[in-house]
């Protein structure tokens, strides 16, 4: 394996810039901490072109800026395996989305290899060659990083020309470049990299199991959680939990005492927390407390439950005849969600309306 040469300078970022222009495609990796911020910590951004391989310290004064042209532009491949948070990564560093993109599991799964395949199974299966994982679970912040380190960091991104190049041969024979092209556009929204904190409710799990005002007041603390979360750049969970989520929207005090005497609650939150929290969830308007939309987790009916499998039956009958794993077509959760009446799901857009979405929504008129 190459050296990789460890960029610092400004200076160096200029050089490394100028080398990644008209390149036909870019192997890219990042490694970054989350343990103790809301948003993630870049650490380490790994570059590969034919063979050469740069590891940038992003914990430099210095922004990456000077790397956004190459990382954009049009003409270049970016080959990244699991792209979302790398690209989450560097969009919350530069406000910037490296495009376009070609990400390697994407692609894996749409040839018929098991979704969500990890860097090092793909390199096995693909290229017959074996990665150490040594490094998992480093702390990219330390510097100086060992040779350990810096060779691991190195791997991920040695590779991935390669791996690109073989999927994209296959893709061909299979005609489904279109698919890997479709799906890998949609990492390239902003949206997915600043969410509106008004949504954050949807990442509460059992919030379709509560009453219709507790659920809205779930959502209204999930909403100020994020909010706050996002503004102090602390774990969400370091605000307070998700289960005081849905005590405070079962008991819906009134007054710092009430709110302090629930189970979930720290004795140690912040005063000033507590004010805003009560001050949210008590200033909120009533059409904000009245939620009569169910949302994805809740149960179905035994009726919706056949209908459930009858179209797991028939995504399984088609994945089968594409040689292709039945989540890759249509997730269950998305099962679930068409036979709940809900039509705003992946399987009935793009490539694969035509491949399943069609047969799905023949089942369900």
């Amino acid at each position: 394996m190459p050296d990789a040469i460890w960029v610092d300078q400004e200076s160096e970022l200029t050089a490394l810039a100028v080398a990644l222009e008209s390149q036909a495609w870019i192997g890219l990796d990042t490694e970054f901490l989350r343990e103790r911020t809301f948003f993630p910590k870049l650490c380490l951004l790994q570059l590969s072109v034919q063979g050469r391989i740069w590891c940038v310290d992003t914990l430099r004064g210095s922004g990456l800026e000077s790397l956004v042209p190459a990382l954009t532009q049009a003409a270049t491949r970016k080959v990244i395996h699991a792209a979302r948070q790398d690209l989450e990564a560097f969009y919350l560093t530069t406000k910037r989305v490296i495009s376009p993109v070609f990400d390697t599991q994407i692609a894996a799964a749409c040839v018929g290899l098991k979704p969500q395949i990890g860097y090092a199974e793909l390199v096995k299966t693909l290229l017959d060659v074996s990665l150490t994982k040594g490094q998992t679970r480093t702390d990219w912040s330390k510097r100086p990083l060992s040779r350990a380190q810096l060779d691991y960091a190195a791997d991920d991104v040695l590779y991935l020309g390669e791996i690109a190049s073989s999927l994209q041969s296959r893709l061909r024979e299979l005609g489904r470049e279109h698919w890997v092209l479709e799906d890998c556009l949609g990492l390239e929204d902003p949206k997915l990299y600043e969410p509106d904190p008004e949504q954050a409710g949807l990442r509460l799990r059992g919030l379709a199991q509560l009453a219709p005002a507790a659920r809205a007041r779930a959502k209204v603390v999930a909403a100020w959680r994020e909010q706050l979360a996002r503004g102090r750049d602390l774990p969400r969970s370091w605000i307070i939990s998700d289960a005081a989520i849905f005590e405070i929207a079962h008991a819906n005090p009134v007054t710092r005492e009430a709110l302090g005497a629930l189970p979930s609650i720290p004795p140690t939150l912040n005063s000033n927390f507590a004010a805003t929290l009560l001050e949210a969830l008590h200033g909120a308007s009533q059409a904000q407390l009245t939620d009569l939309e169910p949302g994805k987790d809740a149960r179905p009916t035994a009726e919706q439950k056949t209908l459930i499998e009858r179209l797991a039956k028939t995504v399984q009958q088609r994945a089968a005849e594409l040689k292709l794993s039945a989540e890759t077509l249509a997730p269950r959760g998305e099962l679930k969600a068409l036979a709940m009446g809900q039509r705003q799901v992946h399987s009935l857009s793009g490539w694969r309306r035509q491949e399943i979405g069609e047969l799905l929504l023949a089942q369900l008129d």
